[in-house]
């Protein structure tokens, strides 16, 4: 088995667009003709994000509320993960596009760094490089007040 793609709900495909396009950089590819509904699909190295817009207005709110500032900033929530190669570069490009970083970027304690932001639909999305060195003076990570 493997993950082929992920999909997420979203209100609005032309906020998003400019979320995952725009601030993130991924390409967006089309989508079979047969799509009668908005959204867009973005490729994300060699798998897909599918973001789906919501067919009934409010739709996508009911089925995700939301995460506290807390939970994103330990990234205790559901989230998708995306490996860069360079996560100082990454950060900076974010930023510069008009993104914000609302957790990290921080050690994860096993050669990962990471670094968390959410898109404007408040799905958690993870930036993630591998390889870092583990020090051991990697900071706790713990549940969001804990």
């Amino acid at each position: 088995m493997r993950l082929d793609h992920g999909g997420l709900m979203i209100a609005d495909a032309d906020r998003s667009r400019a979320f995952y396009v725009g601030v993130l950089g991924l390409r967006e590819v089309p989508r079979p003709p047969t799509f009668d509904f908005p959204g867009f699909w973005v490729q994300v190295g060699d798998q897909q994000l599918h973001l789906i817009g919501e067919a009934e207005p409010g739709r996508t709110s009911e089925v995700h509320p939301g995460y506290t500032r807390g939970e994103v900033e330990t990234g205790y929530a559901t989230h998708v993960a995306i490996v860069v190669d360079d996560l100082e570069a990454t950060v900076a490009g974010v930023l510069e596009r008009g993104g914000e970083i609302i957790g990290g970027p921080r050690a994860r304690g096993d050669g990962v760094l990471q670094a968390y932001l959410t898109d404007p639909d408040g799905h958690v999305v993870e930036l993630m490089q591998v390889g870092a060195p583990v020090t051991g003076d990697e900071p706790r990570i713990t549940t969001p007040g804990g």
